[in-house]
């Protein structure tokens, strides 16, 4: 069974670590209404996508 050596110190598990931070959400202003909205989907508020208005889904 593999066991390591040595304790991992402080700063190798901070290294490997590194990039599992949590990114900054982007948001882009809707072209229509102003409103900001994440990029590359439909405004929640005005329901439009590319200056096309988006039927919302109805179940």
């Amino acid at each position: 069974m593999a066991v390591p050596k040595k304790r991992t110190s402080h700063s190798r598990k901070g290294k490997r670590r590194s990039h599992l931070a949590l990114k900054k959400i982007s948001l882009a202003k809707c072209p229509e209404c102003g409103e900001p909205a994440l990029p590359h989907r439909v405004c929640p508020s005005c329901n439009r996508y590319k200056g096309k208005l988006v039927l919302p889904f109805e179940s």
